[in-house]
């Protein structure tokens, strides 16, 4: 017998009219079974049921069925806040519906707005007293639930936006894992929460960490020192050096380098004038850790690492040259920023003296940016730095020199010495030099390049005597010097989020009628609010409010670099509305850039957001599209970001395609042929529009500089916004905002040399040599093998081609030939005949060979061709260039004589199956870099690496940078002394053949 379907619920609905209490329990109990039924036909009784909840008649058990009657019935009217104030009252009954079937929908919606509720009520209240207590138990219910099922991160992330610190105290109180202290801090720091609540949790969590040790190898190092980075706290930093000092005094010194990775100036400058002197025991490795933070010495060990493992392609840069047009100043700006980004660090500038010739051609900003040049080449080259630019210097005492070009060289020299120091020079002579050379220069464009120099050497080194200087300059109203006071002025005050410098910053902006000025100190201002988060808010929106295009577009970058790294979502939603909505293509354009910024941890969400921008109507949207996934997506060669930028490649607006060049270098460097299939078209697709003619100057200058992007660095270089602890990497993301610029002005785009970052591992005992020893790579040596250099055009030997005739020519000689002979005549025709080849109508039968001839068979086979099998890993030495994907396959063998004292990398090897999207995705944050060594043998000689000597700098001239030197210079002035002849000779005419 079928049973009969339920067809309404008035029956059961008219028991609630009933005067008996157990009829009335019993209807709410069989009402409760039937609500997603006939929840429209019981919500025509819900006063009543309301009603009977009230009621002191019922018992409590009804009341509960009542309540969470009533819950269920507004949860399907919509009525969210109804239905949670109704089942906190239904107190048993709401607990119970969780393990009833088919209500899973019900109770995680209503859970859901339990948990925002409380989070709400919890950022108003600091006591937990002050929270309705039902809430509370419902909340402590489901984090006990989390706990007893093993589910600690969820409970961590509701502990966390709840403000409920004790929970994380209390599940690692009973873990003991420090993996769960790291997945903390990281959900906060990635989430964009309030700079005081996250410092509050940080200063929490640290005391938590278990001690390092370098036995172990301290898997949580990586953490702490993100942690104390984003601190920036002396106060916290100092007592845990000095707690390893002297029994773990190789973990020191690790902390210390991993500090340096991402740690501002002023902040390593507090640590280190705040470190004890130490006693006779303690006092030499104290004297070591200053020496590290002050941060030239891993600059130093990254400048031999990227000397010793150069692999520039030189033919790359031939191609380039002799592709492009040398005397039009776009070109020969492109040729130099290849060049520059290609040899970043290397301190190789032999393609500069190999083509002396083109140098010359450089005129006035060319020649700015050509001597600039030389500061990305020799990037960290601390001790030389005066000494090679020593020709171009402004000199001492001489205002101007008067000669033709000379400001342009000179302005040049002085930006190239602060990239050379950048990050490293605040406190260092090299910024009173800059200083002193700021207020000498009467010349626009030599105040230009120290201003310039003095912004990048500086950078964060909040000195207010270089901000005073800076601001004389700005006062004296000239568009040139002044765009580059504004830029240096926020350099130096980086991240103060001082607002009354802000104030005198845009209170001037807002008066001169130099749009230069206007935008260096709109830039200006975004750099002073870097990282400050909602106390930047006030004045972003000031700035978005402006009339002034300009000011929108500062405002624009303002909010990107106050939350970069950040992906707050209210600041991602204010820049797409300003993306679609802002009246200035420009300040559109900046605003789909800056998501990059955001965005840049999560690098596979920048795809998915700028995917109906890359295809707006508007081109400045689209162009600004493809920086922003070059910028997120940089070094991950992530195959979502380049589906979206290779149709770009072909885009009808010639800076589209432009910014979808940069785009593709900065995304495919580092990667290799077997780990990203669209290197080999890329690099195909570089070559042919440099080798266009016809192709527009813009896209063949961004084919240009994306190609020396690919190659940055002689190879050994990626492009990364984080640190490898982690953290935001303050001069990539200031280096890259300011090549951003190049839109407006080339020379700016020298910037992008200070977003390169070193990939290797480079190994130093507790003297801080390095040693020799080896590690191994498990994985395929192909994925992350350096690209195959150019093979040079081959010249093909001209052969003499036999001559083709026709068969009837060929029967009628042969006629000829038969009757001559008939005839007796001895005739030497067949002698003196060419030897003519016959045109055959039937193909000859072959001879070439299709394969090696087998020695045991004697037959035909393609063994030649047979694919070898690939070794499953590799052993490398120390200094070996280790890309970021490929650091978590690195391992030291137990057998090895030196051992790291923390991970190589706090990130699991990857599975076969999912190394692919792995590799994709995965920014590798952290490990590699240096790193401090155990020695297992301590009793054996150990034998060390020898340092490259420092290549020939050129002379340096005491009175006039044209006196004749032996040593043989760069010369960028036309005026400059010419090469000497070479000697006469005598051609040997008669050994002519």
């Amino acid at each position: 017998m079928v049973a009969r379907t339920q067809s309404s619920a008035a029956g059961i609905i008219a028991l609630l009219s009933e005067p008996e209490p157990l009829l009335k329990r019993h209807a709410l109990k069989s009402l409760n079974a039937v609500v997603p039924q006939f929840w429209a036909e019981i919500s025509e009784s819900i006063e009543l049921i309301e009603s009977l909840y009230e009621s002191d008649e019922l018992s409590q058990d009804a009341r509960d069925a009542a309540a969470l009657l009533a819950s269920k019935v507004y949860y399907y009217l919509g009525e969210y806040d109804e239905a949670l104030s109704f089942a906190l009252n239904a107190g048993s009954a709401f607990e119970h519906e969780g393990v009833t079937p088919g209500a899973e929908e019900y109770v995680e919606t209503v859970i859901s707005k339990a948990l925002d509720r409380y989070v709400e009520a919890r950022g108003k209240v600091a006591n937990i007293s002050g929270i309705d207590m039902k809430l509370q138990g419902i909340i402590e219910g489901i984090l006990r639930r989390c706990i007893r099922d093993g589910e600690y991160k969820q409970a961590i992330g509701i502990a966390i936006e709840s403000h409920r610190l004790d929970i994380i105290a209390d599940i690692y109180r009973l873990t003991k894992d420090p993996a769960l202290l790291s997945y903390a801090m990281d959900a906060v720091l990635d989430a964009g929460t309030s700079l005081s609540y996250r410092d509050e949790i940080l200063c929490f969590i640290l005391p938590l960490f278990p001690p390092a040790s370098s036995k172990d190898r301290s898997p949580h190092v990586h953490s702490v020192t993100r942690l104390l980075v984003t601190l920036s706290s002396p106060e916290l930093t100092i007592p845990l050096l000095t707690a390893f000092v002297p029994n773990e005094k190789l973990l020191a010194y690790q902390f210390a380098f991993d500090l340096v990775e991402g740690g501002a100036q002023d902040f390593l400058e507090s640590v280190k004038s705040g470190l004890p002197e130490g006693d006779a025991e303690t006092k030499p490795i104290f004297d070591t850790i200053r020496e590290i933070l002050a941060g030239q010495e891993s600059v130093k060990l990254y400048l031999e690492f990227l000397r010793r493992n150069d692999k520039t392609d030189m033919l790359v840069l031939k191609h380039t040259k002799d592709s492009l047009e040398p005397r039009s100043s776009i070109y020969h700006t492109a040729l130099t920023l290849q060049n520059a980004f290609m040899h970043a660090g290397t301190t190789s500038d032999i393609f500069l003296r190999d083509n002396l010739e083109w140098l010359g051609l450089a005129s006035n900003w060319s020649k700015f940016s050509a001597t600039a040049a030389l500061g990305v080449i020799h990037k960290g080259h601390f001790n030389e730095g005066m000494n090679i630019l020593g020709p171009y210097l402004p000199q001492q005492g001489v205002p101007d020199s008067g000669i033709p070009g000379a400001a342009y060289s000179e302005g040049g020299s002085l930006y190239a010495l602060g990239l050379i120091n950048a990050g490293c020079g605040s406190g260092q002579t090299i910024e009173g030099y800059l200083r002193d050379a700021l207020k000498a220069a009467t010349n626009e464009v030599v105040q230009h390049g120290a201003a310039l120099g003095l912004g990048v050497a500086g950078m964060g080194g909040k000195n207010t005597d270089a901000y005073d200087d800076l601001k004389t300059t700005l006062y004296n109203d000239s568009a040139v010097s002044g765009e580059a006071a504004g830029y240096a002025m926020g350099l130096v005050m980086l991240g103060t989020g001082n607002v009354d410098y802000a104030e005198e910053m845009l209170q001037y902006a807002k008066e001169t009628a130099h749009e230069k000025i206007i935008r260096g100190l709109a830039v200006g201002v975004a750099l002073i609010f870097y990282g400050r988060q909602e106390q930047a808010d006030k004045i972003t929106k000031d700035l978005l409010a402006e009339k002034d295009p300009i000011l929108r577009y500062g405002g624009v970058y303002t909010l990107a670099l106050a939350y970069a790294g950040t992906s707050d979502n209210a600041a991602i939603r204010k820049l797409l509305h300003v993306a679609v909505s802002d009246t200035s293509d420009d300040v559109r354009r900046a605003a789909v850039t800056a998501l990059a910024f955001l965005l840049f941890k999560n690098p596979s969400q920048v795809p998915r957001i700028v995917q109906l921008l890359s295809e707006s109507y508007n081109p400045h949207v689209r162009c600004g599209a493809t920086l922003a996934l070059g910028i997120a997506c940089a070094g991950t060669g992530l195959q979502d970001a380049i589906d979206i930028l290779q149709p770009m490649t072909k885009d009808g607006t010639d800076f589209v395609r432009q910014g979808a060049y940069i785009a593709l270098g900065m995304i495919l460097v580092q990667q290799s042929e077997a780990s990203s299939p669209a290197l080999a078209p890329t690099r195909a697709a570089y070559n042919k529009v440099i080798s266009n003619k016809h192709e527009d100057p813009m896209a063949r200058f961004g084919a240009v500089l994306g190609q020396g992007l690919i190659d940055a660095g002689g190879r050994n270089v990626t492009i990364s916004l984080q640190s490898r602890a982690g953290s935001r990497n303050t001069s990539a993301i200031v280096g890259m905002v300011l090549f951003c610029q190049f839109w407006y002005w080339y020379p700016l785009a020298h910037c992008a040399s200070l977003a390169f970052e070193p990939t290797g591992i480079i190994g130093l005992d507790e003297n801080l040599r390095a040693p020799v020893f080896e590690f191994v790579s498990n994985a395929r040596p192909s994925l992350f093998a350096y690209p195959k250099p150019t093979e040079p055009p081959k010249k093909e030997a001209v052969t003499k081609v036999a001559t083709a005739v026709l068969s009837t020519t060929a029967k009628a000689k042969a006629r000829e030939k038969k009757k001559a002979a008939a005839e007796g005549d001895q005739m030497d025709t067949d002698e003196k005949e060419k030897k003519d080849v016959e045109m055959k109508t039937e193909d000859s039968p072959t001879t070439e060979k299709h394969g090696d001839i087998s020695p045991i068979t004697g037959s035909i086979s393609n063994l030649a061709d047979a694919p070898t099998s690939e070794p499953t890993s590799e052993r490398l030495q120390n200094f070996s260039r280790v890309t970021p994907a490929q650091m978590a396959h690195i391992t030291f063998p137990s057998d090895c004589r030196y051992q790291p004292v923390r991970l190589v990398s706090p990130h699991p090897a990857p599975t076969r199956r999912s190394f692919k999207t792995l590799v994709a995705i995965e920014k590798f944050a952290g490990g590699g870099g240096i790193l401090l060594l155990v020695d297992q043998q301590p009793t054996e000689e150990p034998s060390y690496i020898e340092f490259s000597a420092v290549a020939a700098a050129p002379a340096m001239a005491e009175e006039d940078p044209r006196a004749s030197s032996p040593v043989r210079h760069i010369a960028l002035d036309e005026s400059a002394q010419e090469a000497t002849p070479p000697e006469s000779f005598e051609y040997p005419f008669d050994n002519d053949t």
